[in-house]
């Protein structure tokens, strides 16, 4: 990623590596947000270590140590810079300004930071204080003067969330002197729903006082640093660690496995639980922890551990799924002969005999790759032990069912574990499984003292959970008619090392491999096999998207081979209300594909009739063309329950408390769920006090996965709202209709006042209290896959334009229209970013994003879209809405995702006329396939 902040990268990286320090500078101080700031003695450690680590200043974010992503950008002199390259003898005598003083500190930053608000440019907030400071240098030096300006302006700055378009919305407007608005501030009348709100949370995400994994531990914590094998696969045994603790100053204590107190294992499924807090005696994957040092900070990160006492074995791995699954390979875990930890599969009809009865049909074995999160806050938390409870602060997507976890790893009872979210710096499913968390837990259950771990970025990217890789072989067919007849689908994927999310991908899978279509003969299978690689989890779509590259190009082939547009095909056979799924599920009323379809329509003709213009006049090598792709994705577990319960309680002062534990990771739940409930009791939003997800004051909302916080936390909340709105109209005698407010003793309904100051306070402290829950309609699936696996679902339709340069095998996204059932719109521009963070991980996952385990592990070697990776994205909702959603709504996270890709992969052959049979297609597998060709 080349942009100006990187003109000076090899020198500091010297500095950095132990070269060179500066010579003592003429001026020892330096000037923070106004503020005269004495230089320290120690000249050669990091400006960002200084400002979190000595002066606690944690708006300045750090997220990978070197350069890649831009989190850690601050203003020096004016000029945009890296404050974890820069040493802090380098800005002796400068001026220095970070995202707390960035309001006082620039001219622009005031409005800077209300246009981000206003254009939903935020979502999770890690990569906002570095947006916004290098947005501000650029803008105050005149250098934003359109769009493409804008974007040269954050250029230097990663984002993983947004899709970057809003951001260059705001940054274009501030920069150009445009007044346009795209949200609102909390109406003080009427519904929220259905309103663009600006973000509640927003203001923290754009002042820098907002608090991630890594922020606000407390001053005399202790820290930890986790020993890691450097082999797939190896036998390890340790020597003299007391000794080691002695030979080292500031060391506390090492940890292993003996030092686990209950049960060592963990895992998201409590049946396939496999993975262990730390092994024992033999590792199964690259970096795998074997051991924690815990001491003073200086110390352990002076520490070498490269001494620490253990010997390696090193052990054959097994990497791939075909060694994987031979009767000579080694198996990762008992009683999963073969490396497979399960095998999904719906049945309905006689898929193989339809199949031969077809009268056209298209057949190919696609292969995806592992893919990154890439979320940009490394793994972090904080931990401390309080009597008998232990606190965990981390970011997580999962708080009660981590304290599940964490109780029985720790052998105590789930009451004596507290779990409490930070905010999370994005986490696509990521941050589901657990990390740093038995890790702090164990060192905090030991030790008097707060202990704090943050993950670099090689210890995030090698260690965390990736998009499962598959090998996927599949046939559909079709009548003379273009009406699809059957689909065979075979699919092995990767789980890697731990069951992990295995098990969800292998039973979501077969349920979707067939499109959103109607198909009366239907088989599909999924396989998780293990290997000894980085454990694959939950990445946004559970295997669906990889699924839909392979199937949605075999859709568009049987729509050319019918002479039928690859449009209107998908029209034909799309699903309608009163059809039946492969599983046998028959549809509801909330099904608007073909409304989706109709929308995408328009576009594509004026799409179809560009790229052919394009390609009469274009030079000889670039060929342009358009592609399309449709989904439905199951919102919420598979075949499974998951229920949430949201509580709301009033004080007496009339104080409206609404207890939440849903987890905003940059979707909008901290908004979306307030807007929901406050319409349900009849309140403005802006009237009620939020708290947030802490296992020790929220109910369980369940994960933050699976789409499913919008509509089943959505749900609860909306039914909670209701129940304590008919609880406070009982009290008042009041009609169904009557208005709610603020009263001389806290509340009056109908302009009568309630005198909450004479009711009992129940223990929660509140005189009128309501908590519901709700779990979403299902069933599970019998042997041949047939059951209700989902209460509803999303569904959809995206169109690509791409330019393909046929020389160098370049594929440039340039447009991406997507139309979207999503049940009913709570908040528009929230809906719209979604989309637009999804079409950059499409992008990403259809062109550049392949991840090797042992060997990419940061953000230099492993490229995710930069601003001018992305497209124009232009959304279009459809309200088909579900009887069970809150006001009818339905997710939009992960659906949102799933077409993105596959409408790539068939815009490029729309292009160039070649079937691309693995992702990414990245130049070089491009130029491979128009050399096939030829």
């Amino acid at each position: 990623m080349a942009h100006p902040l990187l003109d000076e990268l090899a020198d500091v990286r010297e500095t950095a590596a132990g070269g060179s320090v500066p010579a003592v500078p003429a001026h020892d101080w330096f000037e923070l947000n106004g503020t005269r700031m004495q230089l320290p003695t120690d000249r050669s450690q990091r400006l960002i270590d200084y400002l979190r680590a000595a002066l606690r200043q944690f708006g300045t974010k750090e997220g990978c140590r070197q350069g890649d992503c831009g989190t850690c950008t601050v203003i020096v002199d004016g000029d945009a810079r890296y404050a974890c390259l820069i040493p802090l003898g380098q800005v002796a005598g400068s001026r220095i300004v970070t995202i707390e003083g960035l309001a006082d500190g620039t001219r622009c930053g005031s409005r800077l930071q209300q246009a981000f608000l206003a254009h939903q440019a935020v979502q999770c907030g890690f990569c906002t204080p570095g947006m916004l400071t290098a947005a501000a240098a650029a803008i105050d030096a005149n250098r934003v003067t359109d769009r493409a300006s804008a974007r040269a302006a954050i250029d230097g700055v990663l984002c993983r969330c947004t899709g970057y378009q809003k951001i260059v919305d705001a940054v274009t407007e501030v920069g150009c002197g445009g007044t346009a608005r795209r949200c609102t501030v909390a109406p003080a009348e009427g519904p929220s729903v259905g309103v663009p709100l600006t973000r509640l949370d927003g203001p923290e995400k754009v002042d820098g006082s907002q608090r991630f994994g890594a922020d606000a531990y407390p001053a005399d914590s202790l820290f930890v640093r986790a020993v890691r094998c450097p082999h797939h696969r190896a036998r390890f045994a340790f020597g003299d660690l007391d000794a080691f603790v002695a030979a080292h100053p500031g060391v506390h204590r090492v940890f292993t496995h003996a030092d686990v107190p209950g049960i060592n294992v963990h895992g998201v499924a409590t049946p396939y639980a496999d993975q262990p807090v730390l092994p024992e005696t033999e590792t199964r994957h690259h970096l795998e922890a074997v051991a924690l040092v815990v001491g003073e900070r200086e110390a352990i990160a002076a520490l070498d551990l490269g001494r620490f006492p253990v010997t390696w074995e090193p052990q054959a791995p097994v990497l791939a799924i075909a060694d994987a699954v031979r009767d000579d390979s080694p198996q990762l875990h008992a009683g999963r002969p073969g490396n497979v930890l399960i095998e999904g599969r719906v049945c309905r009809g006689d898929a193989h005999r339809a199949m031969q009865r077809a009268h056209y049909v298209a057949s190919a074995t696609f292969e995806s790759s592992f893919v990154e999160h890439a979320y940009l806050e490394p793994e972090a938390g904080w931990a401390r032990r309080v009597g008998d409870i232990v606190e965990i602060h981390s970011s997580t997507q999962a708080p009660h069912p981590h304290r599940a976890d964490l109780a029985r790893i720790l052998g105590v009872s789930p009451e004596r574990v507290r779990v409490v979210a930070t905010a999370v710096g994005g986490g696509f499913g990521g941050k589901l499984d657990m990390t740093v968390q038995p890790l702090l837990a164990i060192a905090a259950w030991h030790l008097e003292r707060p202990v704090a771990m943050a993950f670099s970025r090689e210890e995030s990217m090698a260690t965390s959970t990736k998009r499962h890789p598959g090998r996927m072989t599949s046939s559909i067919g079709a009548d003379a008619d273009g009406r699809l007849c059957a689909v065979t689908f075979d699919g092995d994927f990767n789980t890697g090392a731990f069951a992990s999310w295995g098990t969800a991908v292998a039973n979501r899978v077969p349920v979707h491999a067939g499109g959103p279509y109607v198909i009366p003969h239907y088989d599909a299978r999924a396989r998780a096999i293990h290997t000894h690689v980085t454990p694959a989890g939950a990445f946004r779509g559970f295997g669906v998207p990889q699924t839909m590259m392979s199937q949605e190009q075999l859709v568009d082939e049987l729509a050319f081979r019918a002479g039928i547009d690859p449009l209107e095909f998908r029209a034909i056979n799309a699903l309608r209300p009163g059809d039946t799924l492969p599983t046998g599920q028959v549809l509801d009323g909330s099904v608007g594909l073909v409304a989706c379809l109709d929308a995408l329509r328009p576009a594509w003709r004026d799409a179809q009739a560009r790229v052919a213009a394009l390609n009469a006049s274009s030079p000889r090598g670039v060929r342009h063309g358009v592609g399309v792709a449709a989904f439905f994705y199951g919102c919420g577990n598979t075949a499974l329950p998951n229920p949430s319960t949201v509580r709301f309680g009033i004080r007496p002062d009339g104080t409206i408390v609404l207890h939440q534990g849903a987890v905003d990771a940059g979707q909008g739940a901290n908004t979306v769920i307030p807007q929901i409930a406050a319409d349900a009791l009849g309140v403005p939003v802006d009237r009620l006090r939020i708290v947030g997800p802490d296992t020790s004051v929220t109910p369980d909302c369940g994960r933050t996965s699976a789409s499913r916080q919008t509509f089943v936390t959505g749900r609860a909340a909306f039914l909670a709202g209701t129940a304590l709105r008919q609880r406070l109209l009982a009290l008042a005698g009041a009609a169904p209709d009557a208005r709610i407010a603020p009263g001389a003793h806290g509340l009056s309904v109908d302009g009568v006042a309630l005198d909450l100051h004479a009711l009992p306070v129940d223990a929660h402290g509140y005189v009128v209290a309501a908590e519901e829950s709700f779990d979403p309609p299902t069933t599970s699936l019998d042997a041949a896959g047939q059951g209700t696996p989902y209460a509803t679902y999303a569904f959809g339709a995206q169109m690509a334009e791409v330019a393909v340069d046929c020389d160098s095998g370049r594929v440039r996204v340039r447009e991406v229209v997507a139309a979207h059932d999503v049940g009913k719109m709570v908040n528009p521009t929230l809906l719209e970013g979604q989309i637009e963070g999804a079409v950059a991980q499409g992008v990403g996952m259809a062109l550049m994003e392949k991840y090797r385990p042992g060997q990419y592990n940061n953000l230099h070697d492993y490229l995710i879209p930069t601003v001018h990776d992305m497209p124009d994205v232009r959304s279009i909702f459809i309200e088909a809405p579900t009887a069970v959603g809150p006001y009818g709504a339905k997710g939009i996270g992960e659906p949102a995702l799933v077409p993105t890709a596959a409408a790539i992969l068939n815009a490029i052959h729309a292009a160039i006329g070649v079937r691309i049979r693995e992702a990414p297609a990245s130049p070089d597998v491009v130029r491979r396939a128009l050399a096939a060709r030829r």
